[in-house]
């Protein structure tokens, strides 16, 4: 047998948070050449291990070896030098400049001239031998977010890193850009690098990687296993410690009264763009409607338009019987419109204010909430204790900073003050993207309640296995027009693609 060479090995790690312990002595190897993935619910320690192996946080106890070698990283920079890169799930990288002012970004050489033209061409250089297409002159905020994340990668390799971290990599692509992603790192491993593949997508761990490690509550509880061994529901039951049930049981409901109508509705993007084209919806009690679309098709400026963050040039948006087309989000808002925007840290959340005063925000002009003037802080902490407790959110207190949530638990504390508002009908942007099985089960369970209560609920989702089993009616969506509209029962992955490539349903048949 081959000799097993580890490319990174750390042993007995421990980071603590205040009131949290992160990482309780937790032993991770990563060998040459594999994909190792690490799986875990949201706030399991996964990406605080990766951040201390990658030079961002300072283990309290703990040692790091690579190639061998003992190190101590004091930061980012240190970990570079010894070959180590993590590309993070939200991307570092700055909007307004190129693809190689990013690359080079923080490099001491060159120094005073950039010889712009040469790094242009050493850079296309590495993408060819990578596989990993964008183009050096174009700037950040002109590219999708699959050719972002390539940015991300060359950045990592321009610098030398043998051993990349990925957090979250497949969160925010599209299917066929999942599929180049992996043809990357497949490449990557054939010229000798290592990979920790860090995700909550059981198929796509299955799909890539080599071995899997597992963390609950920051304890190991398996370590190593072979991916191609284990089953997806073996997998999430190491993740969440029981069963998991994958199918969504939708019970019947009597859909009634229209609560939202969307009518011939024009709005532009933020470069001004056309991204809704006369498009309409509606959308009735007690039915989920989802809209399928590949990212990018005026999915997120109609929620925008809808909930007053954006405004439409022509159209009307009816919420049971008044138009609220282009006024303030506080017009849907006092018509019990619930929004669960796409971005839970800077739309759907203020991070730097505790989760209390977070699941405060639609209430707080209200009596008990305040008087007057002044907020009622007793009731204000018994509201906020008793939603933590029924929504699970698990957090040290209601007093931390929301930006110390993990993903799923800042996604339960939305929804906790979005459905304790009274919702008569729900704008549902991404709910489950980047959460890990037990909370995707428990965001969607959320959903189906309300329906059975007669919400109406609007569901833009990427997912398509999350369109077909949770809604009732699926629209289409292609360049911000109506591509038709199907049946759930009815519908086949085959016509819900028609649509979303641009074929309106009438003429699927022809295609």
């Amino acid at each position: 047998m081959p000799e097993i060479v580890n490319a990174v090995e750390m042993r007995g790690i421990v980071k603590r948070f205040p009131g949290v312990l992160a990482n309780d002595h937790v032993d991770f190897d990563l060998r040459q050449g594999e994909v190792h993935a690490l799986l875990g619910e949201n706030g399991a320690g996964k990406s605080t291990l990766m951040n201390v192996l990658a030079g961002m946080y300072k283990a309290e106890e703990g040692t790091i070896f690579v190639d061998g070698k003992r190190v101590n990283f004091g930061s980012p920079r240190d970990a570079i030098a010894a070959g180590i890169g993590m590309i993070h799930q939200h991307f570092m990288l700055v909007p307004s400049q190129t693809v190689t002012e990013n690359i080079i970004l923080g490099l001491s050489d060159p120094r005073f001239f950039l010889p712009l033209d040469a790094l242009d061409k050493k850079i296309l250089a590495l993408q060819e031998q990578y596989g990993l297409k964008v183009d050096p002159k174009a700037k950040i905020w002109q590219l999708s977010v699959g050719e972002q994340q390539r940015v991300e990668i060359l950045k990592m390799l321009y610098r030398g890193a043998k051993v990349l971290i990925m957090d979250e990599p497949t969160a925010v692509l599209t299917p066929q850009e999942v599929d180049e992603l992996f043809v990357t790192l497949r490449s990557m491993l054939t010229r000798g690098h290592s990979i920790v593949f860090i995700s909550h997508k059981l198929d796509e761990v299955r799909a890539i990687a080599n071995r899997v490690t597992v963390l609950r509550h920051g304890k190991v509880t398996a370590a190593g296993v072979t991916a191609k061994g284990a089953t997806k529901a073996q997998l999430a039951q190491l993740m969440v410690g029981r069963e998991v049930l994958f199918t969504v049981k939708r019970n019947p409901v009597k859909a009634g009264d229209v609560v939202l109508s969307v009518e011939n509705v024009c709005a532009e993007n933020d470069r001004g763009v056309p991204a809704l084209r006369e498009f309409g919806i509606q959308v009735r009690a007690g039915e989920i409607v989802g809209i399928a679309g590949v990212a990018g098709n005026g999915q997120s400026e109609l929620a925008q338009v809808i909930t007053g963050l954006r405004k439409c040039s022509c159209g009307r948006v009816v919420v049971a019987g008044d138009d609220i087309a282009n006024q303030d989000p506080r017009s849907a808002i006092r018509r019990h419109v619930a929004h669960v925007p796409e971005d839970r840290h800077h739309v759907g959340s203020s991070p730097g204010l505790s989760l209390s005063d977070n699941l405060i925000m639609k209430s707080y002009r209200e009596s008990p909430v305040s008087r007057g003037w002044v907020l009622n802080r007793p009731v204000i902490r018994n509201q906020s204790n008793h939603l933590k407790n029924e929504y699970d959110i698990a957090a040290p207190s209601v007093d931390v900073q929301a930006r110390l949530l993990s993903g799923g638990n800042l996604q339960k504390a939305i929804l906790a003050r979005e459905m304790t508002a009274g919702p008569k009908l729900i704008i549902a942007v991404q709910p489950t993207r980047g959460l890990d099985v037990g909370a995707i089960e428990a965001v969607q369970g959320v959903l189906l309640r309300e329906r059975e209560k007669g919400t109406a609920i609007l569901l833009i989702s990427e997912e398509l296995e999350e369109i077909l089993s949770l809604s009732d009616r699926i629209v289409g969506i292609y360049e911000g027009r109506n591509m038709g509209e199907l049946r759930a029962e009815e519908a086949t992955l085959t016509e819900i693609g028609l649509m979303m490539a641009g074929t309106p349903r009438g003429d699927a048949g022809t295609r």
